[in-house]
């Protein structure tokens, strides 16, 4: 097990004060996609600072940079019954389940400086979680070979990014990030019809299963954003609510 203190790195930002937030309801894939591509032209040219978005979408696979067809497990005629839409999207990895009970988070951080460290950034997403399950008394992991966030053998918490290199200044935006698993039995639903992420030798779980407890996706989003603000070093937070 990796000790969650020496594993959480500082990173250089643009702006460590201040984060924008932004809080959906259910938003669909497709326009947080393009609102997230707009957010990160306008980092780079300066006219917005770092933002973090916080929502729901309604069922849909997405499939990262590791194309294999073979992990979609569903047919067309499947897909469309159970209402599922499908995206190849520019993050890395392979394919991944969203929908109701999960928490997504888009942070779109500007990253530059002499301490960059891009693999560093994915580990701290995984402590925002990690810290996050500590304070109910669970105990979240990282396994060697995999991103993301575990507790024991089921994988609670998907990540997967893009590092947007700039064409104004040195450096990287981030986009994309991590999907939360809240509610008991989302594993149950659109996780049957794919690999997620490629790993067929691990399962799935959710805050409610590892816990006992009921959240709504919304108090966990709240919940969440100390450990945030921890893991990242910003003081002030600007919250845009749109939900």
């Amino acid at each position: 097990m990796m000790n969650s203190q020496q594993d959480q790195i500082s990173l250089e930002t643009t702006n460590t004060q201040t984060l924008h937030l932004h809080t959906y309801g259910q938003l669909d894939y497709k326009h947080a996609w393009d609102m997230q591509k707009d957010i990160v032209k306008q980092i780079d040219n300066g006219l917005a600072k770092d933002t973090l978005f916080l929502l729901e979408h309604p069922p849909t696979y997405t499939i990262g940079s590791q194309r294999n067809p073979e992990h979609l497990l569903l047919s067309t005629e499947q897909l469309e019954k159970q209402g599922i839409s499908v995206y190849e999207i520019d993050r890395g990895g392979d394919i991944t389940y969203h929908g109701p009970g999960q928490l997504v988070g888009y942070p779109m951080l500007l990253l530059e400086g002499p301490s960059l460290d891009l693999h560093g950034y994915l580990r701290n997403l995984e402590e925002i979680m990690i810290q996050y399950l500590a304070s109910y008394g669970i105990v979240g992991d990282r396994k060697p070979d995999f991103t993301g966030v575990w507790v024991g053998n089921e994988k609670i918490a998907a990540i997967g990014v893009k590092f947007n290199k700039c064409r104004n200044r040195r450096g990287f935006v981030t986009s994309h990030g991590f999907a939360f698993n809240i509610k008991q039995g989302i594993q149950h639903t659109g996780f049957t019809g794919i690999v997620p992420c490629g790993i067929q030798q691990f399962g799935v779980t959710s805050l409610e299963d590892v816990t006992g407890q009921t959240f709504t996706v919304e108090q966990v989003g709240q919940e969440l954003i100390p450990h945030f603000m921890n893991v990242f070093g910003y003081h002030e937070i600007i919250h845009h609510s749109v939900s």
